[in-house]
């Protein structure tokens, strides 16, 4: 007759979390059915109550597996310390006898150490991914983004990304004059640069010295912005805008958003500028309309 399997306790909390998962996805589904598709002021608040709910649960199961495991380190604790004390008064540790345990049993616990050592590994990595800054990075933009009915549209991490961004954000657009290519903006934005030194140099200094930069270290500069896939950032941002006179917002996690070119009165372009995105750090995506929540399919 096989033992019955006793769960441990972090499997019993990720099964308690996946129920409530599952519970919160029918609620949001009722919620979505309850409000008019042509109803754009109660799917606008539809979407922000949606990424509270989602945020509220996900804080709730960061704190229980938080919870979880300072009470499984203080039991570890307590039966190590009552190791510790079991010896004769004679100072001699009192010799217990132990049960023979046959080549079955042994498979069997072995196997059950096993799989309980794989629940405690997937239960831990869920703990660091609830509480990685990247994760949190990405939630707190979702909801500040959704409240302007926008969503991140990802682009590739290869040095190109912020010019890659803006590519995306005029090719939305769908004005065939306003189209430029990264190759194209880049070396707009150098030409600029060269055009107008005396906008750009007193913020850029030499990193060994501290001092201005030179004529030459200026022009070497402006050839990797140039030609190579040197990352970009607000020196170029402001570059940009006065190239395509539009302003640019960079919308952050916990700053407020960064507004370029404001005296220009076209619609501004947005990116969103990420610290802790990938490996090698900062970031930019572009922007998207939200997707219509009501018409989302569960997954």
């Amino acid at each position: 007759m096989e033992e019955e399997t006793v769960e441990t306790p972090e499997e019993q909390l990720a099964k308690q979390h996946r129920k409530e998962k599952k519970d919160m996805q029918a609620k949001i589904q009722s919620m979505k059915n309850a409000v008019p598709k042509n109803d754009k002021k109660k799917r606008k608040q539809l979407t922000e109550d949606i990424a509270k709910l989602e945020a509220d649960l996900i804080q709730k199961h960061e704190e229980e597996f938080r919870q979880l495991k300072s009470r499984t380190d203080t039991k570890v604790e307590e039966v190590l310390n009552g190791v510790e004390t079991m010896t004769m008064e004679d100072g001699e540790e009192e010799e217990v006898k132990q049960p023979r345990v046959t080549k079955a049993q042994k498979r069997r616990d072995k196997k059950a150490a096993q799989e309980k050592e794989r629940e405690s590994r997937i239960a831990e990595a869920e703990v660091q991914n609830l509480q990685g800054v990247r994760h949190q990075e990405g939630l707190m933009l979702a909801q500040k983004l959704a409240q302007q009915q926008l969503q991140i549209k990802e682009i590739s991490s290869d040095g190109h990304c912020m010019y890659r961004a803006v590519e995306d954000q005029l090719a939305q657009r769908s004005k065939p004059d306003l189209v430029m290519s990264v190759k194209e903006l880049r070396s707009r934005t150098a030409e600029h640069m060269r055009g107008h030194a005396d906008d750009f140099l007193p913020f850029l200094t030499n990193p060994d010295t501290g001092d201005m930069y030179t004529t030459d270290e200026f022009e070497k500069y402006c050839s990797d912005v140039e030609r190579t896939a040197a990352w970009g950032g607000q020196l170029e941002l402001r570059a940009l805008t006065q190239i395509l006179h539009m302003p640019i917002e960079v919308i952050q996690a916990d700053s407020p958003t960064i507004k370029i070119g404001e005296e220009f009165d076209d619609e501004p372009i947005t990116l969103v500028y990420m610290r802790h995105a990938y490996g090698l750090g900062e970031h930019y995506n572009s922007v998207e309309r939200l997707k219509d929540p009501a018409n989302a399919e569960d997954s």
